[in-house]
């Protein structure tokens, strides 16, 4: 027997409608927020793009803990005590033996102390106190009881800055190398540093490339592998390349470089060229070359990322070289959106694709590595109020960024090299591609942060593609996924992590040098060497640490094994190349490679 709810069997009478809520003057609440975006637009013109308030929360956490440690602070008298006998002990030594061993090594990648002038009094006693005190400063910024983590990390970066600026390498009536090259040239390398300088100045007021970047000519000496743009949309241009060989591997290769950079990192010279190398091996090789964005793009979304982006280059790809499966390539942040976007494909059943490769490429956030120092609440709504003024990230802003990370060898090492020494690095094709920057649209950009950064939706199965969320535990399709040992980006435990989140035969390959020269890894490339291991869908995990340990190092490029590793997840059969483009669907041929985008300044 049902009994009716006591409601149901009330006397019905008109019941009493909530008021509507109250309409806020949205004008007004915009006109207040704006205020205060103008303000803080305004002080990230002097600050760097960096927020004053996370700083000053940093350091109020820090100070506020070490002056509630006094165990702490007595540990660090103790430390101070104990360096300043080291150093006293090593300058007696040398003044008795003339050339003791030194009483502290320069960390590794530390090459200020290296030239032979650094080893001999007086200047190694200026270089073993400066490395015994920045070692000291390391003990001072970390293990302080109760600071959190991230203001760590923050207070430990900002004394970093300070000891990097103070280095005595900076300092010419002290730095060995500077005083021999006076004496060398009569001062002749001061005119020469400053000529340089006054060189530097007017190219930045300018907006021209870094001295020597003029020589690598897009389209001549770079991004020169023979192709045609066959797709062009508002977003992207997409490249087919020509192919050179009589037969090709039938499954085309996609690759989806990142936003952040210009396509061609992956079509450097000839001889260091991916690109190039892949269609040597016959492949047909597809690539996107974003459009760096204008002021007018701000509200471009990563959802238009996605179909403007990797579905149009799919939905092309897919035209051009019909019922073939596609091997999709990402690289940093493109692989990132390449990862999305294929855990939505497999969420709607769409199994285009045979194989997912990512290059240096994080899916989970958790450990982001030093981008970390400026991805916080504080500073991603002041990097907001930035965009927001101009409508994109400048690559100006970005760059200093990334220098500020390694500031020892991308500003002051390069300081004293061009201005003291008046010495000029030989410009690389790598290097010039590295000036040669991009914009991030606001909208999209903010997105990223809050989403990927702050909120790890990815990983957390939490971020949504057409309101289903883009789950990689989805992603069924073999993987193939590079990371690199210096990768400061990108670090490799957290592009490691994709072991964790695929359940699908993961291989995963650990290459000698950083975030670019690492991916940049042509074979013949003298004293390179990778790890690379397959984790099938139902194996073991191991942790990365684990898995390093057990596996042996190999020398040579990674490019070899990653080919090797398209052609067993490939078809057997080769066939005739197919055109370029394929007029007849709407796709004919509109330019040369490289195309009209990746010119764009």
């Amino acid at each position: 027997m049902t009994i009716a709810p006591a409601a149901a069997l009330a006397p019905t009478k008109e019941r009493p409608t909530a008021p509507p809520p109250r309409r806020e003057d949205t004008l007004g609440t915009e006109a207040f927020r704006a205020i205060d975006r103008m303000r803080e637009a305004l002080t990230g013109q002097f600050s760097g793009g960096i927020s004053p308030a996370a700083l000053a929360l940093a350091m109020f956490d820090w100070s506020i803990h070490l002056a509630s440690a006094p165990g702490k602070r007595m540990e660090l008298v103790d430390k101070a005590v104990r360096k300043a006998t080291r150093l006293a002990l090593h300058c007696s030594a040398a003044c008795l033996q003339g050339h003791p061993a030194p009483c502290i090594e320069a960390l590794p990648g530390d090459d200020r102390f290296r030239a032979q002038g650094w080893q001999k009094p007086p200047f190694s006693f200026l270089a073993q106190a400066f490395l015994l005190n920045q070692q000291w400063w390391h003990n001072v910024t970390h293990e302080v009881p109760g600071v959190m983590p991230h203001h760590e990390q923050v207070v430990a970066f900002m004394v970093r800055q300070m000891l990097d600026m103070m280095s005595p390498t900076n300092v010419p009536f002290v730095n060995p190398e500077v005083i021999e090259k006076t004496l060398q040239t009569g001062g002749a390398n001061f005119l020469q540093g400053f000529q340089n300088w006054v060189e530097d100045v007017n190219r930045i007021t300018t907006g021209q490339p870094p001295v020597g970047a003029e020589t690598f000519i897009v389209g001549k000496d770079v991004a020169a592998t023979p192709g045609k743009v066959v797709y062009r949309n508002h977003l992207i241009e997409l490249i087919q390349y020509a192919p050179t060989t009589e037969t090709v591997l039938a499954e085309p290769v996609l690759i989806v470089p990142a936003w952040i950079m210009k396509y061609y990192i992956l079509d450097l010279s000839p001889h260091n060229s991916l690109v190039r190398y892949l269609v040597s091996q016959g492949r047909t090789v597809f690539c996107i070359s974003w459009r760096n964005p204008e002021a007018e793009d701000r509200d471009l979304t990563m959802d238009d990322y996605r179909r403007m982006g990797v579905m149009a280059a799919l939905d092309a790809v897919g035209a051009i070289v019909p019922e073939r499966k596609i091997h999709a390539t990402g690289y940093c942040l493109g692989g990132t959106l390449l990862s999305i976007a294929a855990a939505a494909m497999a969420r709607a059943g769409d199994d285009r694709l045979s194989s997912l490769t990512l290059f240096a490429a994080q899916t989970d956030f958790t450990e982001p590595g030093e981008l970390a120092l400026f991805i916080d609440h504080s500073q991603l709504h002041f990097l907001d109020s930035m965009m927001w003024n101009r409508g994109y990230l400048s690559a100006d802003q970005m760059a200093g960024a990334f220098q500020l990370l390694r500031s020892n060898d991308l500003i002051w090492s390069r300081l004293v090299r061009d201005y003291l020494l008046g010495e000029r690095t030989q410009m690389i094709d790598l290097m010039a591609w590295n000036a040669d920057s991009t914009r991030m649209p606001y909208r999209m950009h903010a997105e990223y942060l809050r989403r990927l950064y702050l909120g790890n939706e990815l990983a957390a199965g939490l971020f949504m593609v057409d309101g289903r969320p883009a789950a990689l535990q989805n992603i069924r399709v073999p993987i193939f996924a590079v990371g690199t040992e210096r990768d400061h980006v990108a670090p490799w435990r957290s592009v490691y992590k994709i072991h964790q989140l695929a359940d699908a035969d993961v291989t995963f390959v650990l290459t000698s040098g950083g975030h670019n020269a690492g991916i940049v890894s042509e074979p013949g490339h003298k004293g390179r060497f990778f790890r690379v291991a397959t984790k099938r869908a139902d194996d073991v995990y191991l942790g990365p640490d684990e898995w390093m340990e057990l596996v042996s190092p190999q020398n040579g490029s990674w490019w070899l094994e990653w080919t090797q590793w398209l052609a067993d997840n490939s078809s057997v059969q080769r066939i005739t190349p197919p055109g370029l483009g394929a007029r007849e669907k709407g796709y004919p041929p509109v330019a040369n490679a490289p195309g009209s985008y990746v010119l764009q300044r």
